[in-house]
Parts: C-alpha cells; structure tokens; sequence
C-alpha cells in the first residue's frame, strides 16, 4: 500500500464526501428539508463519518485513529438506519434510499478493511512533519 499523507487521499474519506453531499441534497428537498430533527440528525452522522476519519488521520498514533475510524463505522451505521426513517415516511424514493444506503455500506466496509490494514501493519509513528514552515 502506498503511503498516505493526506487524509483526502483515503478511499473512506472520499466515499464519505459523495455520502455527505448525497445526504445534503435529499434533505434540501421536498418535505424531508421541513423535518428539522432528522434532517439535521442525518446531515450530522453523514459529516461525523467524513470529519472523524479526517480527525482520526491527523492524530498522534494508529491507536487512536483506529478509534476515530471505529466512530466514523459507526456514523455511517447512524446514516442508513436514518435513511429507513427517510424511506418510511417517504420523505426519499425507492432509488435515491438504495443509492445512498449503498454508499453508507460501502463507507463503512472501506473503513473497517481499513482498521484490519492498520491493525495488522502496526507501526510507531505514522505522523511526518516534512512539510512544515514553522521552527522548533
């Protein structure tokens, strides 16, 4: 596997993006954007997904982005039970509920081959500060 600097550069993350703006664009429409409570629920699991594995990236160690990997897992567990919730009052079609779903499992199976990569490639700093401008 080729070293990753940049946690845009993650598979998860960029699935985690798509899965984000999809959310965003069924919940500006119709009536799904007047319920407040899930509308604003789901924007939040989808973002937690993309922000926690950015955060987990940027951490001292693989013990901890592990972590923050398992969170994001989570989130995107959050995101497709939500979107039953969505289907079931039919604030989304059939379609757009399987395209999103899709996207959430597939998120969510991406980070967990993810942790099984880092757990079995542990190492002991991951972090490198090649690049930065500032002096110690």
């Amino acid at each position: 596997m080729t070293a990753i600097t940049r946690f845009e550069e993650i598979e998860a993350w960029k699935t985690a993006r798509q899965l984000t703006n999809s959310v965003y664009a069924q919940t500006n429409q119709g009536i799904f954007s007047r319920d407040f409570g899930l509308r604003d629920q789901i924007r939040r699991a989808s973002v937690s997904v993309m922000s926690n594995i950015a955060e987990g990236f940027e951490s001292r160690t693989d013990v901890q982005f592990i972590n923050f990997l398992g969170m994001a897992r989570a989130s995107a567990g959050e995101v497709r039970s939500q979107l039953y919730i969505a289907l079931d009052q039919q604030y989304i079609p059939d379609g757009q509920f399987k395209d999103a779903y899709a996207l959430a499992e597939t998120c969510a199976r991406q980070i967990a081959n993810f942790i099984k990569y880092l757990e079995s490639n542990p190492r002991q700093r991951r972090i490198s500060d090649d690049q930065s401008d500032y002096e110690a």
